[in-house]
């Protein structure tokens, strides 16, 4: 369902990543226009090449912790590296990503009386001691491992939306975005899905860390963007007060082992792959599982609808098609 009727001029931030690049794909599809900022760090001009030159769609090429002048109607912020690989890879500047990323675009929003939503993390609740994790729930987080630059940026993060909507009354979106899987994804992001998909149309071995009996919740990205949408196009309170700000979860509440994950990809793909047992990672979650309930409450009785094997089958398709063409 969509609230806003007139069309928008939408910021998307990270908008040549994952998430980003669907996103605006379902903007601009309604008829919106899109401005994409992304520095390229991890996004891809891959993943909007077939935005260009589109009259709707303008690329900026831009790191959000440096502020952006911009006039817009509604901002997505989803600028941030999100695979451990990727974040750990420059930690300090992961932080700043969040923390100054956060403060430029929310002085943007600000200024503009524009909405704005936080693309936030299940990361934010650590490696959790209640299971499946409500909103209300504070986490168990390491705030000095190597992880840390990752979680503790998108928790400050989401106190600087919470300042700036309670202390200026802006009109914000915070989700926690819980493990979403699907096309475009980095091939090599680390991330287990990618990972297994990867090696099993190598014809390598598929690498597992852990035992294998830790869990994760796997969200299709088609799911996942329609639940930023409904979120963000809520309508405002009473009398032009902000709306509902949130945090929600949005993933799916389906569980499985990571080695259940592994043995449907070696299915999936007809692979004749072995599952190669490696250490855990320092801080890994040992479980992680969304509820949903805010979400199917607020948000127009939304909850995934694609299952796993489905969602698989087309990503798979996706990385068979990027691997065959040597990208």
């Amino acid at each position: 369902m969509r609230y806003l009727d007139s069309r928008k001029k939408i910021l998307v931030t990270g908008g040549a990543g994952f998430l980003g690049s669907h996103l605006i794909d379902r903007l601009i599809a309604r008829g919106d226009e899109v401005v994409c900022a992304d520095n390229l760090f991890t996004g891809t001009k891959r993943n909007i090449d077939h935005l260009h030159g589109h009259p709707r769609f303008e690329f900026i090429r831009h790191d959000v912790t440096f502020p952006l002048y911009i006039e817009v109607d509604q901002i997505y912020n989803l600028a941030c590296p999100a695979s451990p690989i990727h974040y750990q890879h420059d930690p300090v500047q992961t932080t700043k990503t969040s923390v100054h990323g956060a403060i430029n675009m929310l002085g943007l929003a600000k200024r503009l009386k524009a909405r704005i939503f936080q693309a936030s993390t299940s990361e934010v609740y650590g490696d959790p001691v209640e299971h499946p994790q409500t909103e209300s729930y504070r986490g168990n987080v390491n705030p000095i491992g190597p992880r840390s630059c990752y979680d503790e940026g998108k928790r400050c993060a989401e106190t600087l939306f919470f300042d700036y909507h309670r202390q200026h009354r802006l009109d914000i979106r915070v989700a926690r975005i819980f493990n979403t899987y699907g096309p475009r994804m980095h091939p090599n992001d680390g991330r287990v899905v990618s990972n297994f998909i990867v090696q099993a149309l190598r014809g390598e071995d598929i690498t597992l860390c852990g035992d294998g009996r830790q869990t994760r919740s796997f969200c299709y990205v088609d799911d996942l963007i329609e639940g930023f949408i409904r979120f963000m196009d809520m309508p405002s309170g009473a009398n032009g007060e902000p709306g509902l700000p949130g945090p929600i979860n949005l993933g799916s509440p389906c569980e499985c082992t990571i080695r259940q994950l592994a043995e449907i990809v070696i299915e999936l793909t007809g692979a004749s792959a072995k599952i190669i047992f490696l250490p855990l990672p320092v801080d890994d979650p040992m479980q992680r599982k969304p509820d949903i309930s805010l979400a199917r409450k607020h948000l127009n009785d939304w909850q995934p609808s694609v299952c796993l094997e489905d969602g698989l089958r087309r990503t798979i398709e996706y990385f068979d098609q990027l691997l065959s063409h040597g990208k």
